[in-house]
């Protein structure tokens, strides 16, 4: 089982790990980067269909899952959505709901999520199946039996948070990637986009949301 994680809040709405120093999300808007970074970053607007897997590294408060979610139902494509996390240092219930407080256009999702996740690690929806797997994902991943077609690369800062974003976990990665499949990450730090590149993947750069002039994509071919 993962540590739990320890957190502090800046100016009363962000979280803050403690452990790592650094925000769960952005400071400026944690949503609209979601939507830049992973949403269009992996292109899911286009790409969501009937049994589409997504997978992530670093569940943090599940800001990720519930904009996925309302994507996907605004979508309205007939089918269900499957979704693994991987989590060292889960959040505790109630810091998850205070975080996602602060997007009431969630707030839908948010109850629906965490009524489910209340009883445990895997929530079954009926348009939408979430495991989330705690512990050391150098560990986890490699065991893990699925493959996704769009991952969420969402630990820490590399430089604060390097475990997450190794060779060897890229390569873990790749392994569990569809062809075809995507990889999106708010970072374009040079080590992290060599790892992806070494793993098989073709790696490009866009421009980043908010403070951050760039972020990474990329497709396995």
């Amino acid at each position: 089982m993962g540590q739990s994680a320890e957190l502090e809040w800046r100016d009363g709405k962000v979280p803050v790990s403690t452990r790592f120093d650094d925000p769960y999300y952005s400071l400026d808007n944690g949503l609209a980067e979601t939507c830049h970074v992973f949403l269009d970053g992996n292109d899911l607007a286009a790409r969501l269909c009937d049994g589409f897997h997504v997978a992530e590294l670093g569940f943090g408060t599940g800001l990720n899952l519930l904009a996925l979610l309302r994507l996907w139902r605004e979508s309205a494509r007939a089918g269900r959505l499957h979704f693994t996390s991987f989590e060292a240092f889960p959040v505790d219930l109630d810091d998850m709901r205070a975080a996602h407080a602060g997007f009431p256009e969630l707030a839908a999702e948010s109850a629906e999520f965490l009524d489910a996740f209340a009883s445990g690690p895997v929530v079954d929806l009926p348009d939408l199946h979430v495991e989330i797997i705690e512990g050391d994902a150098r560990a986890t991943l490699p065991r893990w039996p699925g493959r996704a077609d769009a991952w969420f690369l969402d630990g820490f800062s590399p430089a604060r948070n390097p475990e997450l974003w190794g060779a060897d976990l890229m390569q873990a990665v790749a392994a569990h990637t569809t062809p075809g499949g995507t990889a999106a990450t708010y970072t374009a730090a040079g080590h992290v986009r060599r790892a992806l590149q070494s793993a098989g993947f073709e790696v490009t750069r866009r421009p980043g949301y908010g403070r951050k002039r760039h972020m990474t994509k990329a497709r396995m071919p």
